[in-house]
């Protein structure tokens, strides 16, 4: 299809009504009979990384009868075929192109959408890339590596007039929308402290460094990032606990129960003022993430939000607790308050409303035919990862910082200002 093909079909999807609320997260529902959509009707999607997450997501999207995946891109060949025979099999044709560069994917000029689940370091570049293409994007949390490529994403989102979703998909869930709700309405009163517990980090011991194996173009995976050799713990999942690809725990959760904390505060669009804590690094081995960690983020009216491994009192989840004493707690398949009575008080018509949604992937393509904003939209998205960046730097420079969050910048701290955008391994650049 030619690039006027495709713009044809993205003003249809755009003057298009929502699809409305769909079936409960993660759950494929078989779409491929007589109400399956006319090709016009339908977005046509690509998928970047398809291993872990993106082979979840992908299922996800293959479940929806307005999708048409047509190519699917990952480094490891494995993922790679594993990924195109399940969107062949669900099809039942053999359409379905596979890619080991992001570039010629995107360069195919007839998508409408993209799935990214790559590891973080290559969030920023993938997704710019996407956006640059005319593309819209569910693609996963943090929303970037570091800060400075957060703004650099949001901006290219904006710029373009392109939808992003980030799969923050908590807030898709019933009773993280209901304790959001209660706080932002006020249930509190004033919030003065906010708890977010993550999970505990680890360390791998000693490795063996190794030729990477033939079916995973290493030089391509680590990309921009500073070059470390292959071993067998350095790739797929356990990239997460090595800062030069990911950021530990904190930074694999805080798009969570950091987001869902930032969603019952209205801070969609602001952040912390100060930001100062302390971590244990692991002694031995690669990973070099923290693996114990606790910081204070202070905002401008006052309230600290702790951000620690949970451990004892300070529980997995997000718990915010008011001048009063009162408290709300919510977390995967649990909530709790005090008083009681907190998450059953009603919110009325004329209160406080947030986007609610039932299917975190069906928003996002509701969004990209009616072109309003996701439920976790970029710049929500960034904010949410901003108080892990921030942590992260004052962890490891062991002092206090000062943020303006309006400006994005440190006061008079040249050293913490260059933590914020890494340089970038030529010839990759943003």
């Amino acid at each position: 299809m030619d690039r006027a093909g495709q713009m044809d079909r993205r003003g249809f999807l755009r003057s298009a009504a929502g699809a409305g609320a769909g079936v409960a997260l993660f759950h494929i529902v078989p779409a491929w009979g007589q109400d399956r959509p006319a090709p016009s009707n339908r977005i046509v999607m690509g998928a970047i990384g398809v291993g872990g997450m993106g082979s979840g997501n992908l299922d996800a999207f293959l479940g929806q009868s307005d999708v048409q995946v047509v190519g699917v891109c990952d480094v490891d060949t494995n993922n790679l075929e594993r990924a195109k025979k399940r969107v062949n099999d669900r099809y039942g044709n053999q359409d379905c192109q596979a890619y080991g560069d992001f570039r010629e994917l995107l360069a195919r000029g007839d998508l409408d959408a993209v799935s990214m689940a790559t590891p973080d370091h290559w969030h920023s570049i993938t997704a710019i890339a996407a956006a640059r293409a005319g593309c819209d994007m569910y693609g996963e949390k943090p929303l970037t590596h570091s800060l400075g490529e957060g703004r650099a994403l949001v901006n290219a989102f904006r710029d373009g007039g392109r939808v992003w979703q980030t799969g923050s998909w908590q807030r898709s869930v019933d009773n993280f929308y209901q304790g959001a709700m209660r706080v932002r309405n006020g249930r509190l009163g004033k919030v003065v402290r906010i708890e977010v517990g993550l999970p505990t980090g680890g360390k791998c011991g000693p490795v063996t460094y190794k030729d990477a194996p033939p079916n995973l173009n290493y030089d391509m995976w680590v990309g921009p990032s500073r070059y470390k050799p292959y071993c067998d713990k350095r790739t797929h999942w356990d990239w997460r606990w090595q800062l030069d690809f990911g950021g530990g725990q904190m930074m694999d959760w805080i798009g969570h129960h950091g987001d869902i904390a930032h969603w019952g505060m209205g801070w969609d669009h602001t952040g912390p003022v100060e930001i100062e804590g302390s971590a244990v690094y692991p002694d031995e081995g690669i990973w070099d993430a923290p693996m114990t960690y606790s910081f204070t983020a202070k905002y401008a009216d006052g309230t600290e939000m702790v951000v620690a491994n949970a451990h004892g009192d300070h529980r997995m989840g997000t718990k915010w607790i008011g001048e009063n004493g009162h408290w709300i707690w919510v977390d995967r398949g649990n909530q709790d308050s005090f008083p009681k009575n907190l998450l059953t008080d009603p919110v009325g018509a004329g209160e406080i409303q947030l986007i609610r949604s039932n299917n975190h992937h069906r928003n996002f393509l509701d969004a990209v035919k009616t072109r309003q904003l996701t439920i976790t939209p970029a710049e929500a998205a960034h904010r949410s990862a901003s108080i892990g960046h921030l942590g992260q730097i004052a962890m490891m420079l062991g002092r206090k910082l000062k943020w303006d969050p309006a400006t994005e910048t440190f006061a008079n701290d040249a050293t913490a200002t260059r933590m914020l955008l890494p340089s970038l391994r030529s010839p990759w650049h943003l």
